[in-house]
């Protein structure tokens, strides 16, 4: 992959990373979870949904594609069963959707000091850069994915003296992981960040102050986490910055926009570019894109993962137009808000609707900017 031109991410159109799981992986993960299918032919069943999966993303136009995260129970299982110290427990937070409906979730938990056993992604790294012409794209949870939760429930007393500890043991597995992806020949990783979207949320942020905790305290924190993970990530990878609100069956977890992050958000974070949600009025408006860095990018997710409906090609353009006002165009691209399926389940929508969404992502690239 090509650096990209300081300020602009590296593709017109991109996606998130989550992709839906075919029928026969779905059944796969119930029967490999059951005891009733090996873990050879489960790897089998793996490899032949990925090479689907790679091919609906070339025919879709995207120049940039990931293996739909079809190795992964949920976009940050693969990174606790892989690191010592890492387990599950329910979290303090729930999903929620327009109806008023709830949804419980679990989340990682601390109950021992952390290790990194093995490398969490370089296997779908190599299999996918062995199947893909396009550029490979390899997604990753961010660091506090590991600790917010649960609140100043994160882990077992006396294991970390603070948090601190904790984020440097941390730091340490994800610049291991992402030097053996780079020395791979992996250019592009991206991480997921949802405890940040939820600190512009009003009542998440009383929810942690009830907890004891500042939201503004760990909004600091949080950044500081992900600079420590990327420090010394090889020059010529892009790392992007996914800001998501929740994504679980179509529902989220919050809402607001990123006001009363954004300018420490933008302005300290070590990454290349930011993938932001702003498919709804629960993100906002652009506004705060004023803050961007003028070396950095924006990958603006207007396209919905969680609904059918397709959006018109001339809205997209115009929403991007409106985005232009605060940040130059050419620093801009457009993707889908979320990845279709954050776990196995995946969201209330079809094959069929991705694949049109997909493409028309990539069809308002080539109308706004003349390439994907």
């Amino acid at each position: 992959m090509p650096r990209p031109a300081p300020g602009r991410p590296p593709f017109r159109a991109d996606h998130i990373g989550s992709l839906l799981r075919p029928a026969p992986l779905r059944q796969a993960f119930r029967r490999h979870a059951g005891g009733e299918l090996g873990d050879a032919e489960f790897r089998s069943i793996q490899d032949e949904s990925i090479r689907e999966a790679v091919r609906l993303q070339r025919e879709a136009g995207l120049a940039v594609v990931t293996d739909g995260e079809f190795r992964r129970g949920s976009y940050w299982s693969r990174f606790v069963e892989l690191t010592d110290g890492l387990a599950v427990r329910d979290a303090r937070f729930k999903f929620r959707d327009e109806h008023g409906h709830e949804q419980s979730f679990t989340a990682p938990y601390v109950e021992g000091p952390l290790r990194r056993r093995r490398p969490i992604a370089l296997d779908e790294f190599e299999f996918l850069r062995a199947t893909a012409a396009a550029t490979p794209k390899i997604t990753l949870p961010s660091p506090s994915t590991m600790h917010f939760w649960r609140g100043r429930s994160y882990a077992e007393p006396g294991i970390y003296a603070d948090p601190a500890a904790f984020f440097r043991d941390l730091a340490t597995i994800y610049r291991a992981e992402i030097a053996d992806l780079g020395r791979a020949g992996c250019r592009y990783v991206q991480l997921d960040e949802v405890a940040l979207a939820m600190l512009c949320d009003a009542a998440a942020r009383e929810q942690v102050k009830a907890d004891g905790a500042d939201p503004e305290a760990l909004a600091d924190l949080y950044i500081d986490a992900i600079n420590e993970a990327v420090a010394g990530h090889p020059a010529e990878m892009a790392v992007g910055l996914h800001v998501c609100r929740g994504n679980f069956k179509g529902k989220y977890l919050a809402e607001g926009g990123y006001d009363s992050i954004a300018e420490k958000l933008f302005q300290r974070a070590r990454a290349s570019h930011f993938l932001l949600e702003f498919d709804t009025p629960r993100a906002g408006d652009f506004a705060p894109l004023r803050f961007v860095p003028r070396e950095k990018g924006v990958v603006l997710g207007l396209v919905s993962s969680k609904l059918p409906e397709l959006e018109p090609l001339d809205l997209l353009r115009r929403r991007i137009g409106e985005a232009s006002r605060h940040i130059d165009l050419d620093r801009l691209a457009v993707s889908p808000q979320c990845g279709f399926a954050s776990t196995v389940a995946g969201n209330p929508v079809t094959e069929e609707v991705e694949r049109a969404k997909l493409g028309r992502v990539v069809e308002a690239a080539r109308a706004v900017w003349g390439s994907a």
